[in-house]
């Protein structure tokens, strides 16, 4: 015979109640663990734009230059592939590299004799951003229009 309370013990693990709590648990853990499968992992372009999303919505701005542009390997478009630029912080010079192949539309006549402005992470300097979907530290190209002489002798 068992003593009196291992003989509870037992008891109370064979009651309605518990078998019912022990079967609700197992039935959450295997809808987690089902769950957790079948979770979307995001894809390197899905990190890539949200962090340009993050750094267009609350990046601090700067002035910058652009030092070089890469153009697409395909001679059909006329859109930059990379965009090379520099930015000063704190009397520290950063030269990064944004790649603007899926913001094309967003991306008309780059010129390099224009500033620009940047966007960054003020806890991460180095984490920077020229052109995003909702932001865009490009300059208009404006026509250059003679300003005709106008005065009278």
């Amino acid at each position: 015979m068992l003593p009196p309370a291992i003989s509870q013990t037992a008891h109370a693990l064979r009651s309605p109640r518990t078998l019912s709590l022990f079967a609700l648990s197992l039935v959450a853990a295997a809808g987690y663990l089902a769950w957790r499968r079948n979770q979307h992992e995001p894809t390197a372009e899905e990190v890539e734009r949200d962090r340009r999303e993050a750094l267009a919505a609350l990046g601090r701005i700067t002035d910058g230059n652009i030092l070089e542009i890469q153009w697409a390997e395909d001679p059909n478009l006329d859109t930059p592939h990379t965009l090379i630029y520099q930015y000063r912080i704190s009397g520290v010079t950063y030269e990064c590299a944004q790649d603007v192949s899926p913001l094309a539309e967003h991306l008309r006549n780059v010129r390099l004799d224009l500033p620009i402005q940047v966007r960054f992470d003020p806890r991460s300097p180095a984490d920077s951003i020229v052109v995003a979907e909702t932001w865009s530290g490009l300059r208009p190209d404006t026509a250059h229009v003679p300003i005709s002489d106008t005065t009278t002798s």
